[in-house]
């Protein structure tokens, strides 16, 4: 058992087999429950033909999630000590997230984010707890001085926050954008002197975990929704394309993320701060693929009051910008030549396109994505200067 009380102090970038923990695994899973919920609201706003304020709402509700995971991830790579107090406080975030995700209802259906704030507050507050320990244990004045800035730039914004709940609704869609660029300027902030010591393989492979369970998530969701519209419609002939379509959808999308070794791009603070971002849209999209196919599964089975086109663009357009993202923020710097380079953005395009394929459509992107790894496995091989594996 470890000790009750250790000093919070700063790892080393340098630490060998660096591995998640088993408490990070656990925070992972309790996140995914609130990013099961977001869909489940997504799901239901599209069919129901409000796409616009549903995505819109989506979009809001998984930047706070996101962004507490991101807060949790960054700080406990650098001073995770895993004494009894730091799996306290992670714990009490980790009831946050569930207050959070308890109010994601009615932040969508009566645009209530009172709970949504509330889940906020425990999981923020314990953050803010982490950085002033850290401070106190720091023995580097401008450390010190970072941990503190971080302090108070998230208390700073946890009250800022109070708008999204206070403000008349019109208001809300500003009140989220303005704190929300406030939220990703504190770590900006706080390191500008001296950047938190964040170990580059543990980042990589806490984000690789936590895309991984989204996209397991995302499974789940597609076959329930699969399942209950063949025991319910007895419509299998309709939900076969889709439920295969699907399935090859999610395998190119772990294929591509992780057929590259990411840490490799994590050398300076720019580039973590710039991949770290990235991965909002990323792991919203990967969340959106499997809302997607239930929306598409409910307009083949008639439960969805959309058309043909636009339930098949809930499933390919979050699959472009999943793999479209992933080059961007790193497969391209693994690529060699043109043709390497061309692979992910013109299946992005191409998956797009399969958005006219009437009810092929989710199967078109399929095979399409397929295709994209197919092509890229085979180009790497025929090229021994590429790094890692294709696609």
């Amino acid at each position: 058992m470890t000790r009750p009380f250790l000093p919070l102090t700063s790892r080393s970038r340098k630490e060998s087999h660096r591995a998640a923990t088993p408490l990070e695994l656990f925070f992972d899973l309790c996140f995914v429950v609130a990013v099961a919920q977001a869909g489940a609201e997504l799901v239901h706003a599209v069919a129901e033909g409000h796409a616009g304020t549903g995505i819109a709402n989506y979009a809001m509700v998984f930047f706070a999630i996101w962004w507490a995971w991101m807060n949790f991830t960054w700080f406990a790579s650098a001073y995770d000590n895993d004494d009894v107090l730091y799996r306290v406080v992670t714990l009490v975030q980790i009831a946050g997230v569930l207050i959070l995700a308890a109010g994601v209802s009615r932040a969508f259906e009566e645009h209530d984010f009172l709970v949504v704030y509330l889940g906020y507050v425990v999981m923020r507050l314990a953050l803010v707890f982490q950085w002033l320990r850290a401070a106190r244990h720091a023995t580097d004045p401008a450390e010190r001085t970072m941990c503190r800035r971080y302090a108070g730039g998230v208390l700073l914004c946890q009250v800022g926050w109070l708008g999204l709940v206070l403000a008349p609704e019109p208001a809300r869609p500003w009140v989220f954008l303005v704190m929300a660029l406030a939220e990703l300027a504190v770590p900006l902030y706080a390191e500008r002197a001296v950047t938190s010591a964040w170990h580059a393989h543990h980042i990589a492979e806490r984000y690789g975990l936590f895309t991984l369970i989204v996209l397991g998530e995302t499974v789940a969701a597609a076959t329930v929704a699969v399942k209950s519209g063949i025991v319910e419609n007895d419509a299998l002939d309709e939900l076969l394309p889709i439920a295969a379509g699907g399935l090859l959808l999610v395998f190119a999308a772990w294929w591509v993320y992780f057929v590259v070794p990411a840490h490799d791009r994590l050398t300076s603070g720019r580039q973590a701060f710039l991949w770290g971002y990235g991965h909002y849209v990323i792991l919203m999209s990967a969340a959106a693929i499997g809302a997607g196919l239930e929306i598409a599964v409910e307009q083949a089975v008639g439960e969805a009051h959309l058309s043909t086109l636009a339930a098949s663009a809930a499933v390919t357009i979050p699959s472009a910008l999943f793999l479209l993202l992933v080059w961007l923020l790193h497969a391209r710097y693994f690529k060699v030549g043109t043709a390497q380079q061309l692979v992910l953005p013109v299946a992005a395009l191409a998956i797009l396109m399969c958005s006219f394929a009437g009810r092929w459509a989710v199967l078109a992107a399929g095979l399409v994505a397929a295709a994209a790894v197919t092509t890229g496995v085979t180009l790497t091989a025929r090229n021994p200067a590429t790094r890692g594996a294709g696609a």
